[in-house]
């Protein structure tokens, strides 16, 4: 991918901002005579090859940026149990309040702890079966799906010579 030149890294910056590609192309500092104009030529900038990576680039960073990782979202919802996070709450008078969370919220953490890490008999073999069922349902898949599909089977019968009996049937 070669680097943008000065307007068009400001269109796909003024696209990721604001997601009107017209917009983006006017504030970019395009000259244009009309509206249409604008739409056509923004359109065909959002096709050019090295826009288009720079702002898939750029968004995918951005993302990564805004989502919690497991870790954080377990260490809140720790935090949220503990009574260590606060939350604000208008009084009747229409003050705000940082209060201690509720003890009910505090209890919804500690359910949601526990499906991650779970302590009960029950609950961990539960998942086991889980797991047992979703190894069982790949291994099936695979077997579908691979190439080798011999489903002969072959069956041998050892019958001892000089036995009378099995001769006669």
């Amino acid at each position: 991918m070669s680097e943008l030149r000065g307007k068009q890294r400001k269109f796909a910056d003024n696209y990721i901002k604001n997601g009107n590609a017209t917009e983006a192309y006017v504030n970019a500092g395009y000259k244009v005579r009309s509206n249409e104009t604008a739409r056509a030529n923004a359109s065909r900038m959002l096709t050019n090859a090295n826009v288009k990576a720079y702002i898939e680039k750029r968004l995918k960073q951005l993302e990564s940026a805004k989502l919690a990782t497991a870790k954080e979202t377990l260490e809140y919802l720790t935090s949220v149990m503990r009574g260590e996070q606060k939350e604000t709450v208008v009084t009747a008078k229409g003050l705000y309040k940082n209060v201690e969370v509720s003890a009910k919220d505090r209890i919804t953490a500690a359910k949601e702890l526990l499906k991650r890490y779970p302590v009960d008999p029950l609950a961990k073999a539960q998942l086991r079966k889980i797991k047992a069922d979703a190894t069982i349902a790949e291994h099936q898949a695979e077997q579908l799906t691979s190439d080798d599909n011999d489903t002969t089977v072959n069956i041998n019968f050892d019958v001892p010579k000089g036995d009378k009996d099995a001769s006669k049937s």
